[in-house]
């Protein structure tokens, strides 16, 4: 498709402005900037480059969308309708706490539905996303050592399963990675653990179920064994929808945890946000918690700052909005949908995943939870059939790719969550396809590897795109001769 700069002709526009009713006034400084090269486009060809942008966009709206570890569920159109309230949307951050009860009672609700979800004594909304939630978590178990004047605990351990924002997120804030592998059941390996931790030890990273999609059966254990050495547990949040209402990361032993509502509690996910990753913790760390926080008052809710905050992580309050979608969101389940929908996510998961073992052989083929992990390592052996080409195939079914290539711990890697939102009628068309796409690479294994036919686009040189990106445009005066 063109550019929006490629459409149009000198001279087209879709305003009429007014006369100047004032002196005009040039602004001739050596320091002005160049003047801008805008395209110049009427009202039609706006509407028709923005109606071919959004052809071009994949979305749960479209199509079956199982990208693992990212729970692309869809999100009810109640939490959008909600959240465009003007008594939400015509606000300023600034205003008085008494004309804003209604945003802080959101807040102050939020917070305690979360709490009894994950078992956490206070959260704050503050973080942006999840990797944010990730860091700000870590910086309160950083400043609960210092105030312990425990300056030694320098490491954070982190499976070999994490998420790669885990090891980040801990080198961000100061402190040193400790690696640890799984054990052949995918799980966290105790006797790697209990060698990895020791005085120097801050704290663990984990999430639960994991990202090859099992429950950690040893999870008491696991914290136990931080614990006694001083370190403090932190909860990633980020494949709690297979849990939700029916195990409590703070029952688990964890201090500290994440939530992504962009991902868990249906504020859209993806095409660059805003997100939410609040972040909760027990009692003795909560006043280590960044921002200011909603408190009873005399006459209403007010806001004060913990006594020991870190300082804020982001401005004002977090992303609010998404806030108001994700309570909506817990009122229309209420009690009893919450832990449903986890179990149907569960039950979605387990479906495919026995449907697809005969064909497609199961990282872990024990149960799993919300999510399941192939390895297409044996069909690239024997027919030249990576994980990459069964994703790009995939298109041509109108399916978007699983996620490619991750947990690294698993060879030609894909991972499939098909969450608690879809049918059985789209799980099984879905099934076929990837069925269909197994059979036809052992068949004609060059029809797959050309892969995807039927897409917008075919498949690019990814190696050219990642090198070599184009990332601006070269208007055609200054184009290389």
């Amino acid at each position: 498709m063109k550019l929006i700069f490629e459409r149009g002709g000198q001279g087209q526009r879709c305003t009429i402005l007014p006369e100047c009713d004032v002196p005009e006034v040039s602004l001739e400084t050596p320091g002005r900037r160049e003047k801008l090269r805008l395209p110049q486009v009427c009202e039609n060809e706006i509407s028709r480059h923005y109606t071919e942008l959004a052809k071009q966009v994949y979305g749960v709206n479209h199509g079956f969308y199982p990208l693992g570890s990212c729970t692309m569920k869809y999100n009810p159109k109640i939490d959008e309708a909600t959240a465009a309230l003007p008594q939400f949307t015509e606000i300023h951050p600034l205003q008085p706490v008494e004309t804003v009860q209604g945003c802080l009672e959101v807040l102050d609700k939020a917070r305690n539905l979360l709490c009894e979800i994950t078992g956490m004594d206070d959260m704050t909304f503050q973080p942006a996303a999840g990797a944010h939630g990730e860091f700000t978590g870590l910086l309160l178990i950083k400043a609960y050592h210092e105030s312990r004047k425990d300056a030694g605990r320098k490491k954070i351990i982190v499976p070999d399963s994490a998420h790669g924002t885990n090891p980040a997120s801990a080198v961000m804030a100061g402190f040193q990675v400790v690696n640890i592998p799984s054990g052949k059941d995918g799980c966290v390996d105790l006797e790697k653990l209990r060698e990895a931790v020791g005085e120097d030890t801050a704290g663990l990273m984990l999430t639960n179920p994991n990202t090859v999609g099992l429950f950690d059966k040893n999870i008491l254990e696991i914290t136990s064994i931080v614990h006694e050495a001083g370190g403090l547990t932190y909860y990633d949040g980020a494949n709690l929808n297979a849990v939700m209402g029916i195990a409590r990361p703070g029952d688990m032993g964890f201090d500290v945890v994440h939530l992504n509502l962009h991902k868990t509690f249906a504020a859209p996910h993806g095409g660059g946000g805003p997100g939410s990753g609040p972040v909760g913790c027990k009692s003795f760390l909560k006043e280590f918690l960044p921002g200011l926080q909603p408190q009873p008052g005399e006459t209403g809710l007010t806001l004060q700052a913990p006594s020991q905050s870190i300082g804020s992580v982001k401005a004002f309050y977090g992303n609010f909005l998404v806030v108001v979608k994700s309570l909506t969101y817990l009122l229309m389940l209420g009690r009893e949908g919450v832990p449903q929908a986890a179990q149907n996510a569960v039950l979605n998961a387990n479906y495919m995943m026995q449907k697809l073992k005969d064909l497609y052989p199961m990282a872990y083929p024990q149960p799993c939870m919300h999510e399941f992990v192939i390895s297409a390592e044996r069909l690239k052996r024997e027919k030249g059939v990576a994980a990459v080409d069964i994703a790009k195939a995939l298109q041509d079914y109108g399916i978007h790719p699983p996620t490619m290539y991750f947990p690294l711990i698993v060879h030609e890697a894909l991972m499939v969550e098909p969450t608690e939102t879809e049918s059985r009628e789209t799980l099984d068309q879905a099934i076929e396809a990837f069925r269909e796409i197994w059979e036809r690479g052992q068949r004609e294994p060059q029809e797959i590897l050309s892969s995807p036919h039927h897409s917008g686009i075919k498949r690019p040189d990814e190696v050219q795109a990642a090198r070599k990106p184009v990332l601006r445009y070269n208007f055609p005066e200054t184009k290389a001769q």
